[in-house]
């Protein structure tokens, strides 16, 4: 009998790349798709689609996502990427339990995954880095739960594998744009998500590094938005008018909108060099009227497709992710090609 494990061992790929290309789920590069394909060709193998759901359907897998995404338009995409993923995947008898929450407050996200730990097979988690939550992810995965981080990851657990960007090198990325088109002496204002998140310190961490030899670039200040627009405001508006000489202002993660419009409040938009993360709506928007010079973009919808992609193939085939860390590119944009 061929089976996709001895197509996948005479290929010399995983058992979900193989998968993957039978059953034309993306993410395989063109050459090892039609390497595939060939083999199975050759072998004589036939799917059994109907035969896998109609298992798959007895087994009844659930997967709760748990996303700060309230307040947060950079998760519209995320969350439109997992919703289309597991639509595919509805004949399997996939039902996915949505929970969202607004910011980053443990014990919020605790509660949350605690009304979640015996309704579920698996959980696709934005966390907050922090022990509780660790202990908990941990916990979930002793229990038989497969756990997907994404977005952002969380230090020291067990969890099976994260999905999203490499935020060392998104900071990086900044810092070596920002001396491409920043002035030769810039006192930079950076604004950030929230220091309870892995990721936003990766990558103040990042820019950091990339601009410390540079002696014409100085941190002015560090302020901290919980992602949310309305603070956002506040605490921009606020820094430039307690630092006046501000002519960069590095916006880390999201409430790119609010840091904006305290700009224009404040008739600073022509003098600022502003650099930002993603393409929502309304970062769009500050591009096209000129206050943001460029953004850096982390292809959220792929992140939530892969995820559900890898939470699928787990509990429908039982195929382990054949990595840790599923990277997506960091990728600068600018007015001329969003």
């Amino acid at each position: 009998m061929v089976t996709i494990k001895k197509i996948a061992d005479l290929c010399g790929v995983s058992r979900g790349t193989v998968d993957r290309v039978i059953n034309d789920r993306g993410n395989v590069k063109p050459e090892t798709k039609e390497l595939v394909l060939n083999m199975a060709r050759q072998l004589g193998y036939k799917p059994n689609p109907a035969g896998k759901a109609l298992s798959a359907r007895k087994k009844h897998p659930v997967v709760g996502v748990l996303i700060s995404s309230e307040g947060n338009p950079f998760f519209d995409e995320v969350i439109r990427g997992i919703k289309l993923a597991a639509e595919k995947y509805e004949i399997y008898g996939l039902e996915v339990i949505w929970r969202n929450m607004r910011g980053y407050d443990v014990s919020s996200q605790y509660k949350i995954m605690e009304e979640l730990k015996d309704k579920v097979n698996a959980l696709i988690i934005n966390p907050v880095n922090d022990a509780v939550i660790a202990r908990e992810i941990d916990k979930f995965v002793d229990s038989g739960i497969f756990v997907v981080t994404i977005n952002n990851d969380i230090d020291k657990t067990k969890r099976h594998c994260y999905v999203g960007s490499d935020y060392v090198n998104g900071g990086e990325t900044a810092g070596a744009l920002l001396k491409m088109i920043a002035p030769p002496k810039s006192d930079i204002g950076i604004i950030m998500g929230s220091s309870k998140i892995l990721g936003h310190k990766q990558r103040l961490a990042g820019f950091e590094y990339k601009i410390r030899d540079n002696k014409n670039f100085k941190i002015v200040d560090i302020k901290e938005n919980n992602d949310d627009d309305i603070c956002s405001y506040d605490v921009t508006k606020k820094m430039l008018e307690t630092y006046p000489q501000i002519n960069v202002l590095f916006i880390v993660a999201a409430g790119v909108y609010g840091a904006c419009r305290a700009v224009l409040s404040l008739g600073r938009q022509k003098d600022l060099t502003i650099l930002a993360f993603d393409t929502v709506p309304t970062t769009v928007e500050m591009m096209k009227q000129h206050v943001i010079k460029a953004v850096i973009y982390q292809h959220p919808y792929r992140q939530g497709q892969r995820a559900m992609q890898v939470v699928f193939e787990y509990l429908v085939n039982g195929i382990e992710p054949d990595k840790t860390k599923h990277i997506m590119k960091n990728e600068i944009k600018i007015l001329e090609n969003l």
